[in-house]
């Protein structure tokens, strides 16, 4: 039976839709001021395999992921600039533009690690009247009060508040405590739902009319508005960073469920950080690797999905870059191995249950793979029938198996032999002899282009 980590009972839960066959899925995205490193994108990882976990054990999913393209200042709380009117007023842009710029980059780059596009992808600044109303209703359960800057979450009339956290009332104001504060505030973890156009924020880039005056939404009432919007009051699954659990998702909790008086979500799943030089990968703090940068360093792409599934979403991940080339050659090894079987036919069934238990324990995706390395290594079932399994375990995860092969079988051996001699000269920086050997591959009447998945090798048509 197919079971989470539920971070709202810190246990491991079998899961049990609201609706018989039907999943709301709701992932926090990226704020839109810089590109995602390859952190975040562990993340949308997540939650693309749980997607495709969902889907393999027969249920129809709607994927929701946002775009935060306002309201998310410098810190996770209420102090600093907003990070996108920040970086308009430094590169002198409008933040329309440098929102759409690096929404275009995330979009590639979960394209090029094969996550599945959400059914949705909703902007926060297309969704103002919707955080509006949520507001408005807050503001008539009485959970609300304003002060000359802003529209606060008023925490103490949410006796519940931080309990997914764990927080007591004292840690939950030590945790949130900032230098900057309003001093018109009641209590240091009481939160913005409306900025006020006025005093340290008078020069805000973004604003709209409001209730409340001009001004934009604070960074929660984004996800709970939309999120209610487009999956209803009560809703399956919330993800995201385990990083935004402590403040942002403890936000959006209090302020849904005080406006609907229901359960907000049922499970909470969150993945946990990648490391480098044991630090946790942040753009704040710069020096962050990107999806591209592996890419130009020779990398597949796909290498960097394979090295996070080895490792549970649950436990962070050392990254380096002697891991990534340990991860991309055993995915060359698998692609090989596949290459070489005949069509696909018939089933290996115990194998596929063995994936079935692995992928429904929480997402165990290292246990999944070990169950591929074994089925390539059984000798009792026919080659043929492994293709066929390994297609289908591919569904979730998403590592092109069957492009692979069907690509290798329309292309005569001595190309794909000397395509991978120019790989491996690429791969060496022998520019040179790269050029060579595309020239032999252009003769014999093939193409080879560099993607990022590796060379794709097409037959030239007169």
């Amino acid at each position: 039976m197919l079971q989470f980590f539920n971070d709202l009972s810190k246990k491991k839960e079998i899961f049990t839709p609201i609706k018989k066959r039907g999943v709301g899925l709701y992932t926090c995205g990226p704020t839109v001021y810089n590109y995602v490193h390859i952190g975040n994108l562990r993340t949308f990882l997540l939650n693309d395999i749980l997607r495709r976990t969902l889907e393999y054990n027969g249920y129809s999913v709607k994927n929701i992921i946002n775009i935060t393209d306002v309201g998310h200042l410098t810190s996770d709380a209420d102090t600093g600039e907003d990070k996108m009117d920040k970086m308009s007023k430094a590169e002198g842009r409008a933040p329309e533009e440098i929102a759409q710029f690096f929404t275009d980059a995330f979009l590639a780059d979960i394209k090029d690690l094969n996550i599945i596009h959400p059914n949705v992808l909703c902007k926060a600044t297309e969704h103002i009247p919707q955080q509006i109303k949520l507001i408005k209703k807050l503001e008539k359960n009485g959970f609300t009060y304003q002060t000359s800057e802003a529209v606060y979450f008023d925490t103490a009339k949410f006796p519940e508040y931080g309990k997914m956290a764990g927080f007591s009332e004292k840690k939950t104001q030590e945790a949130q405590a900032r230098v900057e504060e309003d001093p018109e505030k009641k209590h240091l973890a009481d939160f913005t739902l409306w900025f006020k156009r006025v005093g340290r924020h008078a020069h805000h880039i973004m604003h709209w009319d409001s209730p409340w005056g001009d001004g934009w939404p604070g960074w929660h009432i984004e996800c709970s508005a939309m999120s209610m919007y487009y999956l209803g009051k009560t809703f399956d699954i919330h993800g995201g960073g385990i990083d935004l659990l402590p403040v942002h998702h403890i936000n959006e909790i209090a302020q849904s469920e005080a406006a609907t008086g229901q359960k907000f979500v049922n499970y909470w799943v969150h993945g946990e950080f990648i490391l480098m030089d044991s630090k946790k990968m942040a753009r704040s703090e710069g020096g962050f690797i990107m999806l591209q940068n592996l890419i130009e360093k020779g990398f597949n792409p796909l290498a960097f999905r394979y090295l996070c599934l080895n490792t549970h979403y649950r436990t962070q991940l050392n990254f380096s870059f002697q891991a990534l080339e340990a991860a991309q050659n055993a995915l060359n090894k698998l692609y090989q191995a596949i290459n070489d079987f005949p069509k696909p036919r018939g089933r290996a069934p115990e194998f596929e249950e063995r994936f079935l238990t692995a992928i429904n324990d929480d997402l165990n995706m290292p246990s999944a793979l070990a169950v591929v390395w074994d089925l390539l290594k059984t000798k009792n079932i026919k080659p043929s029938a492994k293709l066929n399994t390994l297609f289908k375990f591919d569904k979730v995860l998403g590592l092109k198996f069957e492009e692979t092969y069907n690509n290798s079988q329309d292309t005569p051996e001595e190309i794909k032999l000397l395509a991978q001699d120019r790989e491996e000269a690429r791969q060496e920086k022998n520019w040179k002899r790269a050029d060579e050997i595309r020239k032999k591959i252009q003769e014999a009447g093939y193409l080879v282009e560099d993607t990022p998945t590796g060379p794709d090798i097409k037959k030239i048509i007169l």
